[in-house]
């Protein structure tokens, strides 16, 4: 899906710079996902930090010996 947005120009050479891509909607696309990713993380660890997963059947020692 095509999206107009109006960035500014030192905040898109950064994003470009970061992410390494060369060009502007694919740096923009992978900022994006990236800073989704994170707030997902944060929202996971939040939810395991008050307990939100302690009924989980798996300990974590028995899910690293599943990984095996």
């Amino acid at each position: 899906m095509r999206v107009s947005v109006d960035i500014d120009e030192e905040m898109l050479a950064r994003a470009m710079k970061l992410t390494g891509e060369t060009k502007k909607g694919p740096a923009i696309v992978k900022a994006a996902t990236q800073f989704i990713r994170r707030e997902l993380a944060k929202e996971f660890a939040r939810k395991v930090m008050d307990g939100e997963f302690a009924d989980y059947p798996m300990t974590n020692d028995e899910i690293e010996e599943a990984n095996r």
